[in-house]
């Protein structure tokens, strides 16, 4: 749901003053987006996907993986809370506070819901593009797929691929 009032483009610092309310509070392109908390599904995929990320990461230590909630700063009017992401060592060096994580990490991973399936397709897609994300997955429980995106090397276009969700993610 947006909440922004027409020609009010809100910042980082506007974003801080948001409430503590449980709810998932965005920032794009200075609109503010509010989500309600997410549901046992939504959790339990989140969990899935953490779990099998990690699992990779501890067996081929080269970054961090994090999940919702966490602040995503990509710009003064872009905040977002990915349901989970990640960032190599190398970048982590140069975009990690103890708040949050500032600048683009390698994978960001949107789990979409009725709510917000149009949004995590569009508007955030646009805004991984520019920002220089390498690659972004939609996954979709009620189809049973995830759409990858993978940013173009020097083109700006994004093409979709889709794959069938494993028995277990769902």
């Amino acid at each position: 749901m947006k909440t922004t009032a027409p020609g009010v483009k809100l910042t980082y610092d506007d974003f801080l003053l948001f409430p503590d309310d449980g709810k998932r509070h965005e920032l794009l392109d200075g609109e503010h987006y509010v989500t309600p908390s997410p549901n046992l599904e939504h959790q339990r995929i989140l969990g899935n996907l953490h779990y099998l990320v990690r699992s990779w990461l501890e067996a081929h230590p080269i970054g961090l993986v994090f999940f919702a909630p966490l602040d995503l700063v990509l710009s003064q009017h872009d905040v977002v809370e990915p349901d989970l992401f990640y960032v190599s060592h190398e970048r982590a060096r140069q975009v990690t506070t103890q708040e949050n994580l500032r600048g683009a990490p390698e994978l960001v991973v949107e789990i979409a819901s009725k709510s917000t399936r149009k949004r995590d397709e569009t508007i955030k897609l646009r805004l991984y593009e520019r920002q220089g994300v390498a690659e972004y997955w939609v996954v979709d429980p009620p189809l049973g797929t995830v759409r990858v995106y993978r940013l173009a090397r020097g083109a700006g276009s994004r093409r979709p691929r889709s794959a069938r969700a494993s028995a277990g993610m769902f």
